[in-house]
């Protein structure tokens, strides 16, 4: 499988551990966690239940079935209870076994008590038994961390591991496309985010434009209705955080733009905001260096494809319907360059996080973001794509990324020098430049002279 190398090796080192262990695994729908766990589990005595939206008695039957068969190779008869299987389980296992019990949410919101019943054999049976290693799952993020590991949840601190399975970023992503350009896979990470699932409806065989048209633009295609489709089965009013999100996805990145935009309070407004960066789809970020709780606090959308979805495919559906799916993807490929701006922004990241981990870096980043704000010495707003900031406070990198068709021009790279300009704090300052289509023979003259490091796409996958 593509990726996840860490996760499987922190997988592996629990299951060689010599005690009981429990590990609480969460993350966003299509996220790859069941495909993950199958892979773990190959040539390993594992029992995998997938829990399903049914009532309890029908899941606690097929989790019979499932144990049973199991370990004892033989189904007799479904456990008269939640209480009775999990004494089963403890009484039967005298191997190292793995009990992966998949979308486990489903499995509560049926009933609930389960929680205490588990609690229960976990406090008195299991914890003894070096021989479970037992894996909850599921993609409620929110159910997952208040529910099953909150302070409130019966199941509080008995995990002995978590981990949350989170989308790839762009270089992980780029492997779903080995026959495409730089280019190109940077424009199909812009697009689809890096869910697994999502990577796999894009054939790198054909052009961008042409996935564009028969993998989103198309009707009755995977990802025509796929956003529109998680929102309604997590949410109660699905509606309004369609809008909610077309709104920041179209540029409307403030409490009081989105209420306006809506029509709304913004206190209504701020709790779907809540429910929606629990759902890791929205988060609110404040220019880098600054407290949390500033007032300059503005809202994105986390993942790529939401961002895509909602600022073309949602907002003109009609209006492609009557294009046709052809002429609509080439229109959205003639504007790509202006989309990929804050994409690559988040690629250029992604880069930077990469080489701080494999200590590439002046130093490792303390506070990292965008920056945004007034700047004294030019006397007029101004913002740095990439700010990084040591822990001192003292040491600085900055960084311009453009993905843009031509080469970077000499202002662009004066632009950044202006901005240093309004964080005289920081003594030592780093430059750093990502450029699509290179940089103008000024550039690369001033940048010599100044210590500016000049990157490149091909840089971006160098590993």
């Amino acid at each position: 499988m593509i990726g996840r190398e860490n996760e499987l090796n922190i997988l592996n080192s629990l299951y060689e551990s010599n005690k009981f262990e429990y590990l609480v695994m969460y993350g966003r729908r299509r996220v790859g966690k069941t495909t993950l766990l199958l892979e773990f589990a190959k040539g390993k005595n594992s029992i995998f239940f997938p829990a399903q939206e049914k009532n309890d008695s029908l899941n606690l039957q097929d989790f019979s079935k499932m144990v049973q068969m199991g370990l004892d190779g033989a189904y007799i008869a479904s456990f008269e209870g939640w209480k009775d299987a999990f004494e089963y389980v403890d009484r039967k296992v005298d191997e190292r076994t793995v009990l992966i019990i998949d979308e486990f949410p489903f499995i509560t919101e049926e009933n609930p008590t389960i929680k205490s019943i588990l609690q229960h054999a976990i406090d008195h049976l299991w914890k003894n038994n070096k021989n479970i290693f037992l894996i909850l799952c599921g993609s409620s993020v929110s159910f997952m961390e208040s529910d099953i590991m909150g302070n409130k949840s019966p199941l509080h601190d008995r995990q002995t591991s978590s981990m949350e399975v989170l989308p790839f970023d762009y270089y992980e992503s780029s492997l779903f496309f080995p026959k495409y350009s730089s280019t190109q896979k940077l424009i199909a990470y812009g697009i689809l985010g890096g869910v697994p699932r999502y990577l796999e409806a894009f054939d790198d065989q054909d052009s961008i434009e042409k996935n564009i048209a028969k993998a989103i633009i198309r009707k009755g295609a995977y990802l025509n209705e796929e956003p529109s489709n998680l929102l309604k089965a997590e949410l109660r009013d699905p509606n309004v955080y369609n809008s909610i999100l077309s709104a920041i996805a179209n540029g409307r990145n403030k409490v009081s733009e989105i209420s306006d935009y809506l029509h709304e309070e913004k206190s209504k407004v701020s709790k779907y905001l809540v429910v929606l960066q629990t759902m890791r789809l929205v988060e609110k970020i404040v220019p880098c260096g600054e407290d949390a709780s500033s007032r300059k606090g503005i809202y994105r959308l986390t993942d790529n494809f939401f961002r895509f979805w909602f600022r073309y495919e949602f907002t003109n559906n009609a209006y492609y319907e009557m294009l046709g799916v052809s002429a609509a993807s080439e229109e959205i490929m003639s504007g790509i360059s202006d989309y990929m701006g804050e994409a690559f922004e988040g690629i250029c990241k992604e880069y930077f996080i990469r080489q701080a981990k494999q200590g590439k870096l002046p130093f490792v980043p303390y506070k990292m973001g965008k920056w945004w704000g007034n700047n004294p010495c030019i006397k007029a707003e101004d913002d740095v794509d990439i700010l990084m900031i040591d822990k001192t406070g003292k040491k600085g990198m900055f960084v311009e990324c453009k993905f843009r068709n031509s080469k970077m021009p000499h202002k662009e790279y004066e632009d950044l020098k202006n901005a240093m300009l309004a964080f005289p704090h920081i003594e030592e300052k780093y430059m750093y430049f990502v450029s699509k289509s290179g940089y103008e023979d000024s550039v690369i003259r001033h940048a010599a002279e100044d210590g500016a490091i000049l990157l490149g796409l091909e840089n971006l996958f160098e590993n």
